[in-house]
């Protein structure tokens, strides 16, 4: 590919209110299942890069946390993470489910757009839950808000007009080189993606209130012979919310368990064997040292380009 000079490489955020879609978007995108998803809203954390390489160049994605009104150090760090990428990145997609009416969270999100000066493709995602006549309607009132390089009307679940979508970010990237080898699909470490599993697992298996006050440890990794030994720690803030994630009898801590080893061991490619603890770490969304211990660094912000 490196011989076609008419390659086009280059950055793409995905932004929006926490549970629109994105990270649903970004998986059938790149045609691979990388970020995790679950009904709960602020279901990613971290700012997710994955690669999607093909004849026309590379497209690095940025899946970033839901821009939402923080309660916490956590939260800050997910906003800052979301609005720190909007001017480092050549296109901006920005997910809106299909409504007329645009609400706080919304304004919030077009008051940090007008800042930017990179181009915005408006994704209307969802449009597999309205009636085809009422899009128009949706797209009218949000062009009156900003001026879009681009609107697209999606189902990220369905795949509807994916492909018409990355049509449109390619045509605003730049020419230039990947940044990636055409084999990379992310630039997550291995690590990072089996404690995401584990914890797309304890989202959908929990109840509302606890999973916002969880995340995952790897304390161990590592093959031996044909499995990998995995052992790993669920930490949540409260006495109770452990028992709850370990479920009567150990049942609930199981469950989540089986259902993380079988995606791991997809990914993979072998057997895995896999341990799970539970600990209580007291309030660890406002302490910045549990913080960056569990991955959420704040000075870690900036995007991976390589050297020119």
């Amino acid at each position: 590919m490196s011989e076609n000079a008419a390659l086009k490489s280059g950055f793409v955020t995905l932004i929006g209110r926490p549970n629109v879609g994105k990270s649903t978007l970004m998986n059938h995108l790149i045609r691979q299942k990388i970020a995790i998803t679950s009904n709960k809203p602020q279901t990613t954390r971290n700012r997710i890069q994955t690669v999607f390489t093909d004849e026309r160049g590379q497209v690095v994605f940025l899946d970033t946390p839901g821009i939402h009104k923080a309660k916490n150090k956590l939260g800050d760090y997910m906003v800052n993470v979301a609005v720190n990428t909007l001017n480092e990145v050549d296109v901006v997609c920005w997910l809106v489910e299909p409504t007329t009416f645009i609400g706080a969270g919304e304004r919030h999100i077009i008051e940090q757009l007008k800042k930017t000066k990179t181009p915005i493709i408006l994704v209307i995602n969802k449009v597999d839950t309205v009636k085809k006549e009422e899009i128009l309607k949706f797209i009218d009132v949000y062009r009156k808000e900003l001026d879009f390089a681009e609107v697209v009307p999606v189902s990220a679940l369905k795949g509807t007009n994916t492909d018409e979508l990355m049509s449109c970010i390619y045509k605003y990237l730049p020419y230039g080189e990947p940044f990636y080898d055409e084999d990379t699909v992310t630039d997550q470490p291995m690590r990072q993606i089996v404690a995401e599993l584990i914890r797309e697992k304890a989202l959908r298996s929990l109840d509302e209130e606890i999973p916002h006050g969880i995340a995952v440890c790897i304390e161990s990794m590592k093959e031996k012979g044909s499995i990998c030994e995995i052992e790993a720690t669920i930490i949540c803030e409260r006495e109770s919310h452990k028992g709850i994630i370990i479920g009567k009898g150990g049942a609930m801590l199981k469950n989540i368990g089986i259902k993380a080893r079988r995606d791991i061991e997809d990914m993979l490619e072998m057997q895995v064997n896999l341990k799970l603890w539970v600990k209580v770490k007291k309030d660890w969304r406002d302490s910045d040292f549990l913080l960056k211990n569990f991955g959420y660094n704040p000075k870690d912000l900036s995007l991976g380009k390589k050297d020119e």
